[in-house]
């Protein structure tokens, strides 16, 4: 898996304040296995302590994009 991830920065009386946070992850599977890992990801955030701490503040989004996992011919 890999997870990239952006903040924006403004100022907020001349204070700097973190005010959205995207993250996009890219997670190889099979695709057998594509349909519950995307529940899976939709199910974490109201689960997730951090997420729920700090959504009531920044502005937090999310993408998954599974990528089927190559096949080596045999």
């Amino acid at each position: 898996m890999v997870a990239n991830v952006e903040g924006e920065v403004e100022t907020d009386d001349g204070v700097l304040v973190i005010r959205r946070i995207r993250t996009r992850y890219r997670l190889q599977a099979d695709e057998a296995h594509a349909d519950a890992i995307r529940r899976a990801f939709e199910a974490h955030p109201p689960k997730c302590p951090v997420y729920r701490t700090l959504s009531g503040c920044i502005e937090i989004t999310t993408e998954l994009d599974v990528v089927p996992v190559a096949r080596v011919a045999t």
